[in-house]
């Protein structure tokens, strides 16, 4: 209000000022000879009518200034807050909106810092497929997932899964659980699709969750729950039969009674019958360590050197199977429960050494491969290998394909290898044989 009223005022004074010089201009022109007051008179009324245009224009200008700064995001821009006829005032204005701006702006951009910081640091990997089907890869969990070649087209993703490819290139929204082709072994992968809006232009935004260490763990907790439970019950049952057994023999023990030949056979029956319940009963017990959860005790060590002690261990068992041990590279580390993953590794090549009893030349090879994703503990040899048919069996509980093998082992490394948050196979070895592989 105090702009256009001090506006106004020197607006005023400034039409009042030029038709006075008017006046004087006209008053020069009709008396004579005042030739040099005619020339001043003419440029008086010249400055004041430019000085009018000037204060008449000046709100213009200074507003087409203030639109064009928010055009191009000058926020830094600042308008003379001196001049008066209230344009100290509109400077003053002008300036405190840019400086909201300039505040709201450095908000919005630090919200969007946040939110990309956010984007690229969670844990689930994002992809995101624009309108002419170009593929991102939009945060740091997505890069390390997909670490292998690849192009920007959704065909260029089926090394990693048709399937997956397809969802990629396929315009719906779905959530499903798919196999992908991960750090060359299947891995079970939680994919979801959702179409958002961006700059005008629709783009799909997929996000894959990796489960596979998931469902193991899950998996494992079931079996050691089952395994608890069997061995609880069976020992129950077990343990009266023992000792009803044990006090059957003793009393048919009694000199009284072997008069009778039947009380002979009798007791040896019965006392046949303690020994077998007992040994079941211990057999049983040993068992129930499947159903003990590993306790870990990580830390960071030196691989080569753990690695040389587990050759030293399985040449002292197995002296007639050359062992080649691979370290790459030389300075590796890794962080695990060295005891604990030393047992699942020996008891793979005392498992290798076993198979490879009717090989002409057994060979066994123990690799430690690491990078920056992961660590990769191989174990190869020249055996018979295991059948497609086998390789998830193995793991199980209690299965076992040799005649004097418990079924334990396999499970009990498993285990161990799940609750290092890794996950363990096996596969054909290229030049024939199986091969166990851990990855880190």
């Amino acid at each position: 209000m105090g702009f256009d009223q001090r506006f106004t005022i020197g607006l005023l004074a400034w039409i009042v000022a030029l038709v006075a010089v008017l006046l004087a201009c006209i008053a020069a022109f009709l008396a004579p000879g005042l030739g040099a007051a005619r020339i001043v008179a003419l440029a008086i009324a010249a400055a004041t009518f430019a000085g009018l245009w000037r204060h008449v224009t000046r709100t213009n200008r200074t507003v087409a200034r203030f639109l064009e700064a928010l055009k191009f995001g000058d926020t830094a821009l600042q308008f003379d807050a001196q001049g008066g006829a209230g344009f100290d005032e509109l400077g003053s204005a002008l300036n405190e909106a840019l400086a909201r701006f300039r505040v709201e702006q450095d908000r919005i951009a630090g919200e969007l810092r946040y939110l990309d910081a956010l984007v690229d640091d969670m844990p689930v990997a994002v992809l995101t497929v624009s309108a002419d089907r170009h593929v991102t890869l939009a945060n740091k969990a997505a890069r390390r997932l997909f670490t292998g070649e690849h192009g920007t087209r959704p065909e260029d993703f089926a090394v990693y899964g048709a399937t997956f490819a397809r969802r990629l290139a396929n315009a719906s929204q779905s959530e499903e659980l798919l196999i992908l082709n991960i750090a060359e072994r299947p891995q079970r992968m939680l994919v979801r699709a959702a179409t958002l809006e961006r700059l005008g232009q629709r783009t799909r935004a997929i996000s894959v969750q990796p489960i596979q260490g998931t469902l193991d763990a899950v998996e494992m907790a079931a079996q050691t729950d089952l395994v608890r439970v069997l061995t609880h019950e069976i020992l129950n049952s077990l343990t009266p039969v023992t000792s009803l057994a044990a006090t059957a023999a003793d009393l048919l023990r009694d000199p009284d009674l072997s008069a009778d030949p039947r009380i002979g056979d009798a007791r040896i029956a019965v006392e046949t019958l303690a020994r077998r319940a007992q040994g079941l009963s211990n057999f049983i017990e040993a068992y129930r360590a499947v159903a003990q959860t590993p306790e870990l005790k990580r830390q960071s060590f030196a691989a080569r050197p753990w690695a040389d002690e587990l050759a030293r261990i399985f040449a002292a068992k197995a002296p007639a199977v050359p062992l080649q041990v691979e370290v790459s590279p030389g300075n590796l580390a890794l962080d695990a429960d060295p005891d604990l993953l030393a047992q699942v590794v020996i008891n793979l090549m005392q498992n290798a050494a076993q198979a490879m009893q009717e090989t002409a030349q057994p060979r066994l090879a123990l690799r430690l491969l690491g990078d920056n994703q992961a660590t990769v503990i191989e174990v190869e040899d020249n055996g018979p290998g295991v059948p497609e048919s086998l390789r998830q069996d193995v793991f199980l509980p209690f299965f076992t394909t040799r005649a004097t093998g418990t079924g334990v082992g396999l499970n009990l490394a498993r285990q161990i290898v799940i609750a290092h948050g890794g996950a363990i196979d096996v596969g054909d070895a290229p030049g024939g044989g199986a091969l166990f592989r851990i990855v880190l």
